[in-house]
């Protein structure tokens, strides 16, 4: 495996920095696209052993990467990596030469490097099509999607609950670390948006006991990690103990935590019930 060059085409940094990092302690070189037409320049120019393609990204998403791949006879695999992972989207991409397909709600990055093994070893159970949670949002487009909201703040707890709200969204909140794991026991929300510095138990402790919870649907329940600062300790820990996503919240109005939430459950304002 030493020295085999995996391109990563990814529009979501912290994922796609995280992934690079998990393969090159690996032993594998590892490149990274951060939207569609560097990507393409970047298959046909460094010509990987492997590619990791995102399908929603900036000037050229990922089916047309696929089809442009086709149309020059490139035969480098692909492994797609799906918001939604609706089994619509996971045909298309067959069909365009990908031979698998992750979804990004369901996978740890070590996931993924299995899955890299397993093919570059030529393991051919790693060809078979990831399939999707039947209890994920797929086929949910009529109801409420439900938010977990997890934050000490009361201001900003408001205003974000608040504006979720309006968004079509149900919202629940929650205050302090102990009482979240009971909640997503009981309530079973479709993501959780989990703010770092908490009272009792802080955001990270309250991933790893999400992550390695005993029911496997509740272990993989979407978290978007919220966090005053972004310090890229904290930004790499989140996503190693497989947070979706870490968002500053600084840099985020309430209606973009929307759209983010909407992209990480691979739905469109479409979907939400108002």
């Amino acid at each position: 495996m030493e020295g085999k060059k995996i391109l990563i085409i990814e529009d979501e940094q912290v994922l796609a920095d995280v992934l690079k990092a998990k393969l090159e302690k690996e032993g594998f070189t590892a490149n990274v696209a951060y939207e569609g037409e560097d990507g393409f320049k970047k298959i046909v120019e460094w010509q990987p052993d492997l590619i990791l393609l995102d399908i929603v990204l900036p000037k050229m998403n990922g089916y047309e990467i696929l089809e442009k791949k086709r149309e020059i006879g490139n035969n480098i695999p692909v492994i797609v990596i799906s918001n939604s992972g609706q089994p619509v989207e996971i045909d298309k991409t067959k069909e365009l030469g990908a031979i698998d397909c992750l979804v990004k709600t369901q996978f740890d990055p070590m996931e993924v490097i299995v899955k890299v093994r397993n093919y570059l070893n030529k393991d051919n159970s790693a060809l078979s099509p990831a399939t999707p949670d039947p209890n994920s949002i797929e086929g949910k487009a009529n109801e409420k999607i439900k938010v977990l909201l997890v934050e000490d703040d009361k201001f900003l707890r408001d205003i974000c609950g608040t504006k979720l709200i309006k968004e079509g969204f149900e919202v629940i909140q929650a205050t302090e670390g102990q009482e979240v794991i009971g909640i997503i026991e009981n309530e079973k929300p479709n993501i959780a948006l989990l703010d770092i510095v908490l009272p009792s138990m802080n955001g990270f402790d309250i991933l790893k006991n999400i992550r390695s919870h005993a029911n496997p649907e509740l272990a993989r329940t979407p978290v978007l990690m919220l966090s005053n600062l972004g310090q890229d300790d904290d930004v790499r820990k989140a996503m190693e103990l497989g947070a979706n996503d870490f968002l500053i919240k600084a840099n985020f109005t309430t209606q973009e935590i929307a759209l983010k939430i909407r992209k990480t459950l691979g739905i469109n304002s479409n979907n939400v019930q108002n």
